[in-house]
């Protein structure tokens, strides 16, 4: 099959192109800097230059394809200027899935996350549920509305699929929670709330397969939770701290973190802060980002490895440099 990806540079979209590639699928991928992608081209995959909001390159990248993945995104927390969030995750995947539209693309499978339900206090929802408050970070909110104009282009004929995966660890993961995996299996002492929610741990390997399976089994107009096993980040981070025989993380209490963000509410108007001091953040680390993955067991035959063996897979690579 030719498939198409955005987002190949990335760290589920690498990971998914390398499966697509070793699978024996011939893969084409857009990128803003061919000369930067070179490891995509080693593996044999063709290059589009061009950005989300190139019709001509979205056009040229989507010319034969039998099926698109579109992964692309915007994930920061804590960023001065959000508008980014809107341009890459809203109007890019509206740019996107609009020309596989008008190119007649059989199968597209849209990366969304767990996070377009926000804080879920920890319920494990299924893909029915749609929530309706204030988001608590631009990603989130951004994510939501990319996720619903999946929805309306489906109802406009688009065989589009939507993955919706939790929390992504693994080696190439350069998010603040990659940094800190990193950082304490290098020995270094981190600081995390102690009393922060609970995450759907899934490895990168595992997520992308859940791509595939997506394309492969997946209903068009359907969405399917990613959602790997559940743990808060404190907790994950001692257990990459045993494993990798380095110091545990230091447990912020969740009245800190809480005290902190109320104060640096005021100052994130007028300053430049670190992202991990900004009160989006802040929110961030102490909510729940839950989902149940019974719908993608069923449907898919996805699975996900155990938490204890992908962390330990991921300090030996982390250790192997």
């Amino acid at each position: 099959m030719r498939y198409a990806v955005t987002g190949a540079t990335g760290f589920v979209g690498g990971e998914l192109t390398r499966q697509l590639v070793g699978a024996g699928h011939e893969v084409v991928a857009l990128v803003r800097t061919p000369a930067k992608a070179r490891d995509l081209a080693d593996l044999g995959v063709e290059l589009v230059e061009g950005e989300l909001d190139s019709d001509d390159a979205l056009d040229r990248l989507l010319a034969g394809a039998d099926g698109l993945f579109h992964v692309a995104g915007w994930y920061k927390l804590g960023e001065r200027d959000p508008s980014p969030g809107r341009r890459v995750n809203v109007e890019g995947t509206r740019n996107v899935l609009s020309a596989a539209l008008r190119a007649g693309t059989p199968k597209v499978v849209h990366t969304s996350t767990l996070a377009i339900n926000s804080d879920t206090g920890g319920v494990l929802h299924d893909e029915s549920h749609r929530f309706t408050g204030d988001h608590l970070s631009e990603y989130d909110r951004t994510k939501a509305q990319a996720h619903e104009v999946a929805h309306e282009l489906f109802t406009r004929g688009l065989p589009v699929v939507s993955v919706m995966p939790g929390a992504i660890y693994g080696p190439g993961d350069t998010s603040q929670v990659g940094e800190l995996v990193a950082r304490v299996v290098a020995g270094r002492r981190v600081q995390v709330p102690g009393g922060g929610g609970t995450l759907m741990w899934a490895h990168v390997g595992d997520v992308a397969r859940g791509h595939v399976l997506a394309m492969e089994r997946g209903v068009a107009g359907e969405d399917y939770m990613l959602a790997g096993e559940p743990a808060a980040l404190a907790g994950v981070l001692e257990r990459v701290a045993t494993l990798a025989g380095t110091q545990a993380p230091m447990r912020v209490p969740a009245a800190v973190v809480r005290l902190t963000e109320r104060a640096m509410t005021p100052l994130a108007k007028v300053l430049p802060l670190p992202s991990s001091y900004h009160p989006e953040s802040l929110r961030a680390s102490l909510a729940s980002y839950t989902g149940s993955r019974a719908k993608a067991e069923r449907e898919l035959g996805w699975h996900c490895r155990p938490l204890d063996q992908g962390l330990a897979e991921t300090v030996s690579a982390l250790r192997a440099g």
